[in-house]
């Protein structure tokens, strides 16, 4: 039935839909049932706490951050080059998206990537010449690849192979990419995509700090399955309305409210080691704090991430530190001091074993299992909440799964923080290891509730409220 629903549907609401769908990591007709089971009062919604009003906003899509009406890159030129990986099938539907967004979108294609997909399928999404030779006489009757370099506003290389970030990283211009990499004045950036091991050599580390020093900004690689069977790790090409939120945060020239501010954020959970081998943790999987990360930084912040050890990659335009342990992510956040902001997420380990072995710790035959002795462990929002070196705004946040309110206001007052962000993280909630999350805003002034959300949508209100809260501070 929802199939059908959506064949019915005019194109501007398929448009709203499919970009609600992908926002919440939905297909299509997911989506689609879960809001037709909402109106029809069988099951909760995905906005049902919002309202009726702001959930038919939603499905129009004329309205909040990630809709289609209002995107920061409209009216501008990406000029996409996609090289020669299985990924390139992804930078079809990357067309797709940014240009249902306003974007003119212009395409080079390396020899490589036309191996994988057409150029006529390219030509047909992106609804113009695809460009590929460096030695066409009639593009290049007047220097084709100065102008198409001249001419974007931003360029994106989607997928940007190993070989090709070698390319860049060493000035080469041996075809129609390079050339107009090498001519182009305007921001650049690179989706990585390649085998795990590919991504891990030294040689692309090291052409990728180059680039990076150059300028180049990244999105990705994210961590998964890999196209090659059996093979698994960090080098999955971001998937597209990734790459279109850091093109539109590129091509975003509006005052950024947070420009000058330092920031520090937790992520992730820590891991307490028992033994070798074994290791105290829990469900966190990361994805709220490094969402904050990055709404952070798309407001101007310069934000230092502590994470601890997540299946994730780092949000682009922040500086990432990587720890294991409490004690670590505790050194860590009071290193980034002095900042102006910090806010706290890590679902950090309350105790450790006061002494973890050195060798595995066997069973013994008959034997009864072996005594943990446990000390507890640096509360690190309690530090940075009473550090001589405080910072203006501290928020912290509080996984509980009773008394969710009660505990946050508690947790306030006791760790000295400004806000406390509190959640349900009991199994019926799902935020511990989802994707989406209902949070509760607690401070001396009251408490705020707000609906369930996507998690890159609770970061980016949060950001938001941040913003306006030193907005307020500086006319006081």
């Amino acid at each position: 039935m929802a199939s059908i629903t959506i064949r019915n549907l005019d194109e501007a609401a398929k448009r709203a839909l499919r970009e609600r769908a992908a926002r919440n990591g939905r297909s299509m007709e997911e989506e689609a049932r879960l809001l037709l089971a909402a109106d029809a009062g069988l099951a909760p919604g995905p906005d049902a706490d919002t309202g009726t009003g702001q959930r038919n906003a939603a499905v129009r899509g004329d309205s909040g951050p990630d809709g289609l009406a209002g995107f920061a890159g409209a009216g501008k030129t990406v000029l996409l080059i996609l090289c020669g990986g299985v990924a390139a099938y992804k930078s079809l539907d990357l067309i797709r998206r940014l240009r249902e967004r306003g974007v003119t979108v212009r395409c080079v294609m390396t020899a490589a990537a036309r191996q994988f997909v057409t150029e006529m399928a390219v030509g047909a999404i992106c609804g113009g010449t695809v460009f590929h030779d460096l030695w066409d006489r009639q593009a290049e009757h007047d220097i084709g690849h100065i102008r198409l370099a001249r001419e974007a506003d931003l360029i994106v290389i989607a997928p940007a192979t190993a070989d090709f970030l070698a390319k860049m990283a060493n000035g080469l211009a041996d075809d129609l990419a390079s050339a107009v990499l090498l001519a182009a004045r305007r921001p650049v950036l690179a989706a990585p995509a390649m085998n795990p091991a590919m991504w891990a050599n030294p040689a692309t580390q090291r052409n990728v700090r180059r680039l990076a020093d150059d300028g180049v900004h990244f999105v990705g690689p994210e961590r998964g399955e890999m196209a090659e069977s059996g093979e698994a790790g960090l080098g999955r090409m971001a998937e597209p309305m990734a790459i279109v939120a850091r093109v539109g945060a590129l091509l975003d020239t509006r005052p950024r409210p947070l420009s000058g501010r330092k920031a520090l954020v937790t992520s992730g959970p820590t891991h307490e080691p028992i033994d070798p081998v074994r290791y105290i943790a829990n469900r966190s999987s990361g994805r709220q704090g490094h969402a904050i990360a990055a709404a952070l930084a798309e407001l101007g912040a310069e934000v230092t991430l502590v994470s601890g050890p997540v299946g994730i990659a780092d949000p682009s335009g922040v500086t990432a530190v990587h720890v294991e342990t409490a004690r670590q992510m505790q050194a860590a956040a009071e290193a980034a001091l002095p900042v102006d902001l910090a806010v706290m997420v890590a679902a950090v380990a309350d105790w450790r074993t006061a002494d973890s072995a050195e060798c595995k710790i066997k069973k013994q035959p008959g034997g009864e299992p072996p005594m943990l002795r446990m000390t507890e462990n640096p509360d690190i929002l309690h530090g940075i909440g009473h550090h001589p070196a405080r910072p203006a705004l501290v928020v912290g946040f509080a996984a509980e799964t009773n008394d969710v309110i009660d505990n946050a206001k508690a947790k306030l007052a006791r760790k000295g923080a400004d806000w406390i962000v509190a959640n349900d993280v009991s199994a019926e909630g799902g935020a511990m290891g989802g994707v989406r999350n209902t949070v509760h805003l607690v401070s001396t002034e009251g408490v705020e509730d707000w609906p369930d959300l996507p998690k890159d949508e609770v970061a980016r209100r949060l950001a938001r409220r941040v913003a306006e809260w030193f907005a307020r501070r500086e006319k006081a």
